[in-house]
């Protein structure tokens, strides 16, 4: 774009030569500044101005252009030339300089975007005890860069405890609703012995801040979010299910959803529901990854329409790393999207290597 100005005098200049006295070629030159706007300062929108006057009349009292025999410098038809470039620069550099405006703008939104992302969906770490995590979080608005999806891993005495949620809606209230979410997960982590008292616990926090929020909406102000823990010293994963996709292990190349069909409804519509959390058990040896994620994956769509098959891809490459695994499916759902993602997507990808008996516990506070 900063180059656009230079190709289109360019091109003019080998335009004149070869186009008819009739249509005089350096007209166009009046367009030069609003060109010059899309990628530059109003200082140089002003320079390429002045130089698109003196390069009109240059042209237009130059009797060998187009085949002239005498220069047209002071011709009225020309003169009205000089006075559009001249308002027609003024407009650039009025629209240079908004734009600059906005980009300054946006770049400053980005930043506390970025800021708030880290705040809210901090990575999580590469390693906790014998376990190796990695996350994966993309926005379907890159300008927007957080949203209502949400992760996080959490080492507490009773073992590693896991959480992957979708928030209901977009915009700010999805991102606080996912902050007091997340806030109430990491806190309530490490006090609840169980994993059905921890899911409690969130759901009332949820079902507090929906009531002080108020409105209409109240009962509809949910959350799906899968609940996990890998416990200490046993080979083997607990989950309790709240309206989430459930998730997948991954096991020699075998692919198994861990779903046994007793999903409780999301947070905050438990109360309404009366509901009880439902806690399943899955082995959960060494070599064994697990992956949990939100359902913009499988509800990205190709040009036909067709849903993101992720268990068969996961059969092709599951058995890599952890980061290698969520690098493969992000590529692989932007190729699939083609490069067009509907909603946001959230994953969490967490492999006990072989050779590695069990989960340590948590170093103690402080």
């Amino acid at each position: 774009m900063r180059w656009l100005p230079v190709l289109y005098v360019a091109a003019l200049l080998l335009l004149e030569p070869v186009t008819p006295v009739e249509w005089p070629v350096s007209f166009m030159l009046i367009a030069l500044p609003l060109v010059a706007a899309f990628a530059h300062v109003p200082a140089v929108v002003g320079g390429a101005t002045v130089f698109a006057v003196v390069l009109e009349g240059v042209l237009a009292g130059t009797p060998c252009c187009a085949g002239r025999a005498v220069g047209y410098l002071w011709d009225r038809h020309y003169v009205a030339s000089y006075i559009c470039t001249g308002l027609v620069g003024v407009l650039g550099m009025i629209l240079a300089a908004h734009r600059v405006h906005r980009e300054r703008t946006l770049a400053d939104v980005r930043f506390v975007a970025d800021i708030a992302q880290r705040v809210l969906l901090r990575p999580v770490p590469h390693q906790i005890g014998s376990l190796h995590l990695e996350s994966l979080y993309r926005s379907a608005a890159a300008e927007a860069r957080i949203g209502g999806d949400l992760y996080e891993a959490v080492p507490t005495r009773y073992g590693v405890r896991l959480l992957i949620g979708d928030v209901r809606g977009k915009g700010l209230l999805a991102v606080e609703t996912a902050a007091a979410l997340l806030g109430a997960f990491r806190e309530a982590a490490h006090d609840e012995p169980a994993l059905p008292a921890l899911a409690d616990r969130v759901e009332t926090s949820m079902d507090r801040r929906a009531v002080l929020l108020g409105g209409s909406e109240v009962g509809e102000r949910f959350v799906t979010a899968v609940f996990a823990e890998i416990p200490l010293g046993e080979q083997l994963i607990r989950v309790v299910n709240c309206g989430h996709p459930p998730p997948v292990r991954i096991r020699s190349g075998e692919v198994c959803e861990l779903d046994r069909g007793r999903s409780a409804p999301p947070l905050n519509l438990g109360v309404l529901l009366g509901e009880p959390y439902h806690v399943d058990a899955y082995s959960f040896r060494p070599g064994d990854q697990l992956l949990l994620y939100t359902d913009g994956i499988t509800e990205t769509r190709d040009a036909a329409g067709s849903f993101y098959p992720l268990l068969q891809r996961l059969r092709s490459w599951g058995s890599l790393p952890p980061r290698e695994l969520l690098e493969r499916l992000h590529q692989d759902l932007l190729a699939y999207s083609g490069d067009r993602l509907q909603d946001d997507i959230a994953a969490l990808a967490v492999r006990l290597p072989a050779g590695e008996p069990s989960v340590p516990a948590a170093p103690p506070p402080g």
